[in-house]
């Protein structure tokens, strides 16, 4: 991807991963295969899954969850992060106390924490770094969440970016029958996504906007109200938009020469799992949505076959404007390590495949071009910005 932006300033590389949940006694293991890459880059940025606290309890609402080490918080910014999205559907597991803790955690080790706060103006702050002269400013909400998790005027919580669900009754004399789904972006969210996006915009700042969204496990599909958020944010300035929460690859999109990666999946997930949770019917729920996916108890990655697929974005910035856009595959092993792969790998033609099978699926006009080890996804009817 390019722009017809001057070329007067030094590069800015941006490396964004997905979802990161250690739950070992090293978490610095879960990067053995991918620092380099991680700490090549100017700007790394990470989505969390577990809280990195001792504090606070268990919430009843709570699915199932992890708690992680609060030192792993150096663990990560020792790999590269230096920017952590905490706006998910696990940022207030272990209650209010724990998801602060957490964020101050990240603080202290080096990394900027986004996407939560003590109140919902604290959680729509973004995570602003600086390099070469450019000011790049970060941005994260979440529509997955249980109740209660998303920050309010007077309650902690994630910036939310949250939806509604209706469901149509296509034959109505056909009892029974599935229903059409329809989803739509919550209509004052939206609005303070926009803001934000604005006002960052008018600071003259590059805008990435990260959101935790859409329908985990199940492959290519993405949710309507998805594209309406990304669609939202990039009209209303944003730079580029990155997705979390799925634990699988969805398409990219470009839109208006803006990179929209619905889901980066999973980065360095640990899930332990045994025979009595795998038992329990919420998780018997979660495994129906991809008839793959077999337990293994054995490892620590516990997800679908298809979920051992990654990318690692890369984005290029000068002087503002995005100038190149792409992404190196990867590919998870049993020890919830994520490996870049070099083009030479077929592995890599696997992921660069699926990608583009997700992408027709979901109606996304996406080609994927390999540039030696680095793809780049452009428009099926040419080139960016043309």
């Amino acid at each position: 991807m390019t722009t017809n932006a001057p070329e007067t300033g030094s590069d800015i590389t941006i490396v964004a991963v997905g979802d990161i949940g250690p739950d070992r006694d090293d978490a610095g293991e879960l990067f053995e295969l991918n620092r380099h890459v991680l700490q090549a880059a100017d700007i790394t940025f990470g989505q969390l899954e577990f809280v990195l606290s001792d504090k606070g309890f268990r919430l009843p609402q709570v699915r199932h969850t992890v708690r992680a080490k609060a030192e792993d918080a150096k663990s990560l910014v020792e790999a590269g992060f230096d920017v952590v999205s905490f706006a998910g559907n696990h940022c207030m597991d272990f209650g209010p106390e724990a998801m602060l803790d957490t964020a101050a955690n990240l603080k202290a080790a080096g990394a900027e924490p986004v996407g939560v706060g003590r109140d919902a103006h604290e959680a729509r702050q973004p995570a602003l770094v600086t390099r070469n002269g450019t000011e790049i400013a970060f941005l994260a909400y979440s529509s997955v969440m249980p109740h209660s998790f998303w920050a309010t005027e007077n309650r902690p919580g994630c910036a939310p970016m949250r939806a509604y669900t209706v469901y149509e009754q296509i034959e109505h004399d056909q009892p029974g029958t599935p229903a059409r789904i329809h989803t739509f972006p919550h209509r004052d969210d939206l609005a303070d996504l926009v803001a934000d996006v604005r006002r960052q915009k008018e600071a003259g700042r590059f805008v990435v906007v990260s959101v935790h969204w859409g329908i985990h496990f199940i492959p290519a599909v993405i949710a309507d109200y998805q594209r309406d958020v990304a669609h939202a944010a990039i009209d209303a300035g944003a730079d580029a938009v990155i997705g979390h929460h799925a634990h699988i690859l969805k398409g990219v999109e470009v839109y208006r020469g803006v990179p929209i990666f619905y889901s980066l999946a999973n980065f360095a997930m640990d899930t332990r799992i045994t025979p009595a949770h795998v038992a329990t019917k919420g998780f018997q729920e979660i495994l129906a949505l991809n008839p793959d996916w077999i337990p293994d108890y054995e490892f620590t990655f516990n997800f679908p076959p298809d979920s051992r697929k990654t990318i690692l974005a890369r984005f290029t910035v000068r002087d503002g404007f995005l100038v190149d856009v792409g992404f190196v595959p990867g590919w998870i092993n049993d020890n919830s390590q994520t490996e870049p792969l070099s083009s030479n790998d077929p592995r890599f033609s696997d992921v660069v495949e699926y990608l583009e099978a997700i992408s027709r699926t979901a109606g996304l006009r996406t080609r994927y071009v390999p540039d030696g080890d680095f793809v780049r996804p452009v428009p099926a009817d040419g080139p960016c910005g043309a």
